[in-house]
């Protein structure tokens, strides 16, 4: 392991790393030139060329292969994920420079709390530009042969990754809009009625009294206890939300609590900050101190006393529809506009405002964290709220249940949550394009430490079809994190509600036959440091082809990921880079092997199958168990 540590001003401590080393100065500094700007610092790779490949930055939109674009790392909650994004719900500040022309390849983190910019190549194309908005960073560089190996250093940096109990593995039905006890057995006797396996539901806001943390609807769920030990007796867990924010409401215990105890972010003036979020204004927990970690995250056991052994949570970037201040200017504008005989610079001014009261940017300037007696504008340390709430909730719950296992996951994160919890690619559409998102994120997540990762199957946003589910089931049963999860308002997708109920019961129990051999994977893998998934760039450095690869992975070292994540495709065009078995699997007793040598291939996929690739027949009988 060859990892170089520059320091440059009096970093934050993110504690994204376990290993402590020597700090070195930036005349240390490789690769890259520096150049100090009034804001900050600009680092700069240069003489890129066509073969230049960066990879990494975690949870992103567009390709494996990063170079062509410009990424920010900057918690966002925006559900729109196209092509046009720059930041999602993480901030993973890791990359890896593959350089073949100069016999270059090298990962660098850097190691900052705010928003670090990425112009790969988009602005010049020979060039690689990162910008940091401060001069306090840490900066590692890693130096490694082969890029597989570079992930692993990286990965020893930053510590083992949380795993999930090995239920956790299993299928997952959510959706906004369960609103109370009759909704949820419904779902668990339609599943049943099927015949299609079912693990965990989970319970979006409509279970919390006035989406208010820790707290039940009880006109909707009168007795979670019982509801929680009848469904286990069936196999199956309650998994609720827990949202980031505390409701502003008096005789509220959490936030007179909060309030009273000074755990909330302060306003300029040192009052507790008000934005609004489910629950109307709300209060956000200052997780950057360890006692307000402590103190939120043994408010779960009001959950878990009632028979709860898992949790997602969510909002956390934390996510702000509006400040008091912002809404206030917009609604005196609008009364003064409403005054005037609107046109066409006063339409968009009007549409405009509120537009950008959600998310507005300002509003993370207007708050503040207490670090050890000092107060930190939130802007400057945003990316870490996310991971301190998952923190706060994994480490309360591990000092409360040291011998029991929580499943737990996360909307918003930064490199170092992964030790405390897995993130889910947050909110999806129902769009074609999302199938080989899904695929593209996994081993980019892998890079910085996510193993338990997946995608909403079928899409939270928009409308979806029945052969889209068909498809994307297809892929997310060799992806851990398995769950069906949709918008309120949007068509209703679960298993039992389209024609294919017989190919969604094998898919299903495919999967559930699964769940041994994709627990080892995960255990080794984050034992060994490696990547669970592994894009042929890496699994084949010396192929030229396979570096262009961008729609078929490694899963492990045998088995090969290619899915059809086209509408109306009767199959797909796939290219191996050795001879391999092409799998075509309608249930776990009847598949079709057959060799295929190394090359281009199309292989054909009907709606009722599932096709992947292996090394060897062993494998197949491994991963269904019957070895």
């Amino acid at each position: 392991m060859s990892i170089t540590k520059i320091r440059i001003g009096i970093p934050f401590n993110t504690e994204a790393v376990v290993e402590q080393l020597p700090a070195k100065d930036v005349s240390s500094l490789k690769y890259f030139e520096l150049d100090e700007t009034e804001d900050g610092l600009f680092f700069r790779y240069e003489d890129v060329t066509e073969k230049t490949a960066v990879y990494g930055l975690g949870e992103q939109v567009r390709g494996i292969n990063k170079k062509g674009w410009i990424y920010g790392t900057d918690c966002t909650d925006d559900p729109d994920h196209d092509e046009s994004r720059k930041s999602l719900y993480g901030a993973h500040n890791f990359i890896i420079i593959d350089d073949p022309d100069r016999a270059i390849r090298f990962g660098v983190f850097f190691d900052y709390p705010g928003k670090v910019t990425y112009d790969l190549g988009y602005t010049d194309s020979t060039e690689l530009k990162i910008s940091v908005s401060d001069k306090n960073i840490d900066i590692y560089i890693i130096d490694t042969d082969k890029l597989i190996n570079i992930v692993s250093d990286f990965r020893h940096l930053i510590g083992k990754s949380y795993l999930p109990p090995m239920w956790g593995l299993g299928y997952g039905q959510s959706r906004w809009g369960y609103k109370n006890e009759a909704d949820i057995l419904e779902v668990v006797k339609k599943y049943k009625d099927a015949g299609i396996p079912l693990d965990m539901i989970y319970l979006d806001i409509d279970y919390m009294e006035r989406y208010k943390d820790f707290t039940l609807n009880e006109e909707a769920f009168p007795d979670l206890e019982k509801l929680s030990d009848d469904l286990k007796a069936q196999g199956i867990r309650l998994i609720p939300i827990i949202d980031a924010a505390v409701k502003v409401e008096d005789g509220y215990d959490v936030y007179e609590e909060g309030v009273q105890k000074g755990y909330f972010c302060t306003d300029k003036d040192g009052k507790p900050f008000v934005g609004a979020v489910w629950p109307g204004k709300s209060c956000f927990p200052d997780f950057l101190q360890p006692k307000v970690r402590d103190w939120f995250g043994k408010k779960y056991k009001f959950l878990i006393e009632k028979g709860i052994e898992g949790f997602w949570n969510d909002m956390n970037e934390p996510a702000i529809f509006y400040s008091e201040n912002r809404l206030k200017q917009v609604i005196e504008r609008t009364i003064e506009l409403s005054k005037t005989n609107i046109g066409l610079e006063e339409f968009f001014e009007l549409t405009g405002m509120y537009a950008t009261l959600n998310g507005n940017k300002q509003y993370y300037e207007d708050f503040f964290h207490n670090v050890d007696g000092k107060p930190v504008r939130h802007d400057k340390v945003h990316n870490l709220f996310g991971m301190n709430m998952t923190r706060a909730a994994g480490e309360a719950i591990k000092e409360m249940y040291p011998d029991r296992e929580f499943l737990f996951f996360s909307r918003a994160s930064s490199i170092g949550a992964h030790r405390y919890g897995g993130i889910w690619m947050g909110d999806n559409s129902s769009w074609w394009s999302h199938i080989l998102l899904n695929l593209q994120m996994l081993p980019s997540l892998n890079m910085c430490g996510y193993l338990f990762t997946g995608a909403d199957i079928g899409g939270f946003g928009q409308n979806t079809t029945e052969d889209l589910v068909l498809r994307w089931i297809a892929l997310g049963v060799f992806v851990p994190l398995f769950r069906n999860h949709s918008c309120m308002g949007t068509r209703e997708q679960e298993l039992y509600r389209f024609n294919s109920i017989s190919t969604f019961r094998n898919f299903i129990t495919i999967r559930k036959a699964m769940i041994p051999y994709m627990y080892e994977l995960l255990r080794s893998s984050n034992e060994e440091g490696r990547m669970m998934y592994i894009p042929l760039a890496f699994a084949y450095e010396d192929d030229e082809r396979a570096r262009s690869v961008e729609d078929q992975l490694m899963m492990g070292d045998d088995i090969m990921l290619a899915p059809v994540y086209t509408q109306n495709a009767k199959g797909r065009y796939v290219y191996l880079p050795e001879d391999m078995l092409c799998v075509r699997m309608k249930s776990v007793d009847e598949y079709l092997i057959y060799e295929l040598p190394r090359g281009s291939h199309y292989v054909e996929c009907a709606l009722d199958e599932i096709i992947f690739f292996v090394r060897s027949e062993e494998t197949i009988d491994r991963m269904l168990g019957k070895a």
